[in-house]
């Protein structure tokens, strides 16, 4: 007779409130842009996208807990699922010549870089799992998995540095977990900077968002460069020149909110002040409307999130479930993390949704399907 399953049912209803939650707040926040603004669709129309990708994202969780994690411990799966994705990446990166980040499957788009996600998650716990005792090897450990890092962050970042940058925080934290030595650290981190550094300056347009963010008066770059170089290069990429805008604006909308909000459906500045209110920004619109209290509420669900599974980490009975487990949260809440520092104003603004909250089916199915494999670990920890 099989061992009987129990489900962590604060993570798993916690996380059917955050998409719920999430769809809520899609509707309020794209209704009045979908009929008035650029769109000119059915004020239903994000709400009915994202309830379908909600509904089939929900039955791959339920698929993937149902799977037992194990199985995913092969090299077929591990090297398979990074190769898949970098040939996704590689193909949107042919087929959308604007952006290099979609692919139009008809009824629908999807971003490979969203997949990369669970995949890298996947990986990691493969390697870690045959060599933990020798994580600190420089030559088939660090070298090895540095090389498949390596590469699918530098794929990612061409459309996504977002994406590239929460892909190798989560690595990084997730191998110092393991045991890493500090040095070794130390040494990627001034390296891991200036890749960004060197991502940040291949686009003019992110040029012009760390400068509104760092020096929006223009005082220090005319210093620096007189002659107006670095302005003409951000210029010729044809963005809004106003790069703090969005920032801007997000900020008034949480701040309008005070503690009890407008309420909910009665924001302003999702009419037209704050672009794309529905996606990477709705946490502006959370806290103008539903306040301290709502924006509250959200943290504290990515904080059970946390907890929970860094629990399933600690009671894992293996090596690959505990590093899963801590990959796949430690993906999302790091993500997370990064939309709302973009949002509050304590980061450059950058493209990257609120797990289980934003629009967007991609980002949506990546982290159902992590979220799966968390509760598919937890399931089998008991």
């Amino acid at each position: 007779m099989g061992k009987r399953l129990y489900t962590d049912k604060v993570l798993f209803f916690t996380i059917v409130a955050l998409v719920t939650f999430g769809l809520v707040m899609v509707y309020s926040a794209s209704s009045i842009i979908a009929v008035q603004g650029k769109y000119n669709v059915d004020a239903h129309y994000f709400f009915v996208h994202q309830l379908i990708w909600a509904v089939v994202s929900f039955l791959v969780l339920m698929g993937m807990k149902r799977i037992d994690y194990r199985c995913f411990n092969t090299p077929a799966w591990a090297f398979g699922s990074i190769g898949v994705v970098l040939v996704l990446l590689m193909a949107a990166f042919a087929m959308d010549g604007a952006k290099h980040r979609w692919l139009n499957l008809g009824v629908g788009r999807l971003q490979p870089s969203e997949l990369a996600k669970p995949a890298l998650v996947v990986f990691v716990a493969f390697f870690l799992s045959r060599r933990i005792r020798a994580v600190n090897n420089m030559r088939f450990t660090l070298g090895g998995c540095g090389l498949v890092l390596g590469a699918l962050a530098l794929a990612v970042s061409v459309a996504d540095l977002g994406t590239a940058v929460v892909l190798v925080g989560a690595t990084g934290v997730t191998f110092f977990v393991a045991g890493l030595d500090l040095k070794y650290l130390l040494k990627a981190i001034p390296v891991a900077a200036l890749l960004l550094l060197v991502g940040i300056a291949a686009k003019p347009y992110r040029v012009g968002r760390v400068i509104a963010m760092v020096d929006p008066t223009h005082a220090i770059l005319k210093k620096v460069d007189p002659n107006d170089w670095i302005l003409t290069y951000v210029r010729s990429s044809g963005a809004p020149p106003d790069a703090a805008w969005q920032g801007q604006q997000a900020k008034i909308a949480i701040g309008s909110g005070g503690v009890f909000g407008l309420g909910l459906m009665d924001g302003k500045q999702k009419l037209f002040y704050l672009p794309e209110p529905h996606t990477d920004f709705i946490y502006a619109v959370i806290g103008e409307e539903l306040g301290l209290l709502g924006s509250v509420t959200v943290l504290v669900g990515f904080f059970v999130v946390l907890a929970r599974g860094y629990r399933t980490f600690l009671v894992a009975p293996d090596d690959f479930g505990r590093y899963l487990a801590f990959g796949v949260t430690t993906m999302i809440v790091l993500q997370a993390l990064f939309n709302l520092t973009v949002v509050t104003g304590l980061g450059p603004t950058k493209g990257i949704p609120l797990p289980m909250i934003s629009y967007g089916g991609s980002s949506l199915l990546a982290t159902l399907f992590s979220a799966g494999l968390l509760l598919s670990v937890s399931e089998r920890s008991n």
